[in-house]
């Protein structure tokens, strides 16, 4: 036999018997050096048969880091599902919409008339401001209208504008909105709790008429916001929306309570916020004050919320891959302990600690790296199972896919370094004679 071609670390030590070694196998001047890949490669086969023979302890042992990782990654879509869910409810009530109000004067010894906004504060805006792509005043009053079954109640009119509907995002079920040529039309466009209430339902109130201080309007369509907002927004349940150019006749003035205004890109919110304050501040006197503002706050706390929830569902998910951490640790304490003959075999034909610590650090590192890849697929395969099945879009973080395997073997190596350590620092003498 050729003794110089043998390297004691290709040796299988199961197979070995030290009483039976030829000494001069054990030359290191008759070794080839392994190169570094070599080690590798031997190193991982011998990890692989380690598995292999142990394979019910293997798989219990990455069963907390598939739950873990597979929770990391389901943690981490809910909270984008979440944050998308309040980020489009946010931006369908109106993402570019900017409101004007009137708050009120000053404080002021001797009583002066209010200041209210005007339709022509409207039209200066629209001139002087550029981005801006649609806009509506709200001129409201209050009427006692039937609501069926011999019933009346109070009811709110708006005087809207027919950009009214993009402006404020409305979505219209049944009929239409009123139109620029229906201008001097008397015409209504009801909301569709109050269709329900009165005619019995959406498309039955169409065509209908409805008595508003006396005079007839023909209901031309129902709407709803497209979403809830219980009654806080200028639209109340029982909202009857009719042109400005008609309510007018009822007020008699050209004051009204709000004016909306659109713009084309989120990005212009901000600074025509601004704008649409210097204009309207300067048509009125110093003293009196008004709001202008635009939802571009509640954005930002509403992402800021989202991001924080993520981030502490993301903690719990951490635990649980520590837990993982721990229990590959003690497993590998098992392992060594099982294993120290083993390990005394492979030191007494010439292994170094280096390559005993790295063997151990090695199937570590393998458990927890399954682990988490099997805990990705499952991770990922509930949100793209909702895409493929359902109508729903679940959002899929390739990031949070990349940070699940890279945390998992992480953690292998830092709970995996303590074993692997004593299995190094092994005496050979003793553990050759461990049985």
């Amino acid at each position: 036999m050729d003794v110089s071609v043998l390297d004691p670390r290709k040796l299988d030590p199961r197979k070995l018997d030290p009483r039976k070694l030829d000494p001069r196998m054990l030359d290191p001047r008759k070794l080839r050096p392994m190169t570094y890949g070599a080690e590798m490669r031997e190193i991982a086969m011998v990890a692989i048969d380690s598995f292999r023979q142990n394979r019910v302890r293997f798989a219990l042992t990455a069963l907390g880091m598939v739950i873990g990782t597979a929770s990391l990654i389901l943690v981490v879509t809910i909270g984008l599902t979440g944050k998308h869910y309040v980020l489009n409810q946010i931006q369908s009530i109106g993402a570019n919409l900017i409101e004007a109000e009137y708050l009120g004067g000053g404080q002021r010894a001797t009583p002066v008339a209010p200041d209210y906004l005007t339709l022509d504060d409207m039209k200066a805006v629209r001139q002087e401001v550029p981005g801006i792509k649609a806009a509506s005043p709200v001129i409201s009053i209050n009427e006692r209208l039937p609501l069926g079954q011999g019933r009346e109640g109070d009811v709110l009119i708006l005087g809207v504008s027919p950009e009214y509907v993009y402006v404020r995002s409305l979505v219209i079920a049944a009929g239409r909105f009123f139109d620029a040529d229906d201008a001097r039309n008397k015409v209504a466009v009801i909301t569709d709790k109050l269709a329900q209430k009165t005619y019995g339902g959406q498309d039955a109130a169409v065509g209908q008429s409805i008595r508003i201080s006396g005079l007839p309007f023909t209901i031309i369509g129902t709407f709803r916001e497209r979403v809830e907002t219980f009654g806080t927004s200028e639209v109340q349940n029982f909202t009857v929306l009719i042109p400005y150019t008609i309510i007018r006749y009822f007020t008699g003035t050209d004051r009204v309570k709000q004016l909306y205004f659109s713009v084309g890109d989120p990005s212009e919110v901000e600074p025509g916020t601004d704008m649409i304050r210097r204009v309207i501040e300067s048509r009125h006197r110093p003293d009196s004050t008004y709001d202008i503002y635009n939802l571009t706050k509640l954005v930002s706390v509403a992402n800021k919320t989202a991001n924080a929830l993520t981030a502490v569902l993301l903690l719990i998910a951490t635990v649980t891959l520590v837990v993982s951490g721990v229990g590959i640790m003690n497993i590998m304490f098992v392992t060594v302990r099982s294993r120290t003959r083993e390990i005394g075999i492979r030191k007494a034909v010439g292994a170094t600690r280096r390559e005993i610590r790295l063997q151990f650090l090695v199937e570590a590192i393998f458990i927890s790296a399954a682990g988490g890849m099997i805990g990705t697929f499952l991770g990922m395969a509930i949100p793209i199972s909702v895409r493929l099945f359902t109508d729903y879009h679940l959002p899929i973080s390739g990031l949070s896919i990349i940070v699940a395997v890279l945390v998992s073997s992480l953690v292998g190596l830092i709970f995996g370094t303590v074993p692997a350590s004593r299995a190094a620092n092994l005496d050979p003498v003793e553990s050759l004679r461990y049985e």
